[in-house]
C-alpha cells in the first residue's frame, strides 16, 4: 500500500505538468483564432464581445432630436412630430435663449429611456411656448439646462431630449 501511494505521489507532478502544458498550447492556439475572427469577419454577424476602439461622440454635436433614434417605435410611446429647428424657432421666438448647459455628470445621466436623474434642475417650459408644442397625452415637456426634454408623467421616463434648443 506504501509503494502505491509513493509510485502515484511521483507520477502526479508530471501527470499534472504535462495536462497544463496541452491546455497552454490549446490556449494559444484559441487567442490566435480569435484574433483572426475578429479582424477578418468575412461577412459574419458579430458575437456582440468587440469592445470597439472608437472615442465616440464626445459632447453636443448632436444637435437634434434624440427621441427617434431607435430602431423603431416602442408602442405606448408617442411618435414626436417636432424637431430641433421647429423647437429652436419657438425659443427664439419666445425669448427662451441664453440658457447654459447641464453639467457633463447629470448630462451623462440623462438619457432617452431611462428615468429623468433626481436632482436635475428642470423648469416647466413656458406658457406660450408649450401651447405651441405638441401635446401627447401622458407626457410634459421640460427645459433641462438647454435642452428640450419629453417625459413621461407617470414614470418620468425620458421619452425624447432635442438637444442645445435653449442654447
Amino acid at each position: 500500500m506504501k509503494k502505491t501511494m509513493l509510485t502515484l505521489l511521483f507520477l502526479l507532478p508530471f501527470t499534472l505538468a504535462s495536462t497544463m502544458a496541452v491546455a497552454d498550447n490549446d490556449k494559444a492556439k484559441g487567442n490566435k483564432e480569435h484574433q483572426n475572427s475578429a479582424h477578418q469577419n468575412n461577412g459574419l454577424k458579430s458575437n456582440g464581445k468587440d469592445k470597439g476602439n472608437g472615442k465616440g461622440n464626445s459632447g453636443k454635436s448632436d444637435k437634434g432630436n434624440r427621441g427617434n433614434s431607435g430602431k423603431g417605435h416602442d408602442s405606448g410611446s408617442p411618435n414626436i412630430t417636432i424637431t430641433f429647428d421647429q423647437a429652436r424657432g419657438l425659443a427664439v421666438t419666445h425669448g427662451l435663449t441664453g440658457y447654459s448647459a447641464l453639467p457633463p455628470g447629470i448630462a451623462k445621466n440623462l438619457a432617452r429611456g431611462k428615468p429623468l436623474p433626481p436632482g436635475i434642475a428642470k423648469k416647466a417650459v413656458p406658457a406660450g411656448m408649450l401651447s405651441s408644442l405638441p401635446h401627447y397625452p401622458g407626457y410634459e415637456w421640460y427645459i433641462a439646462g438647454d435642452d428640450l426634454v419629453l417625459v413621461a408623467v407617470t414614470t418620468a421616463i425620458v421619452n425624447t431630449i432635442l438637444t442645445g434648443v435653449f442654447n
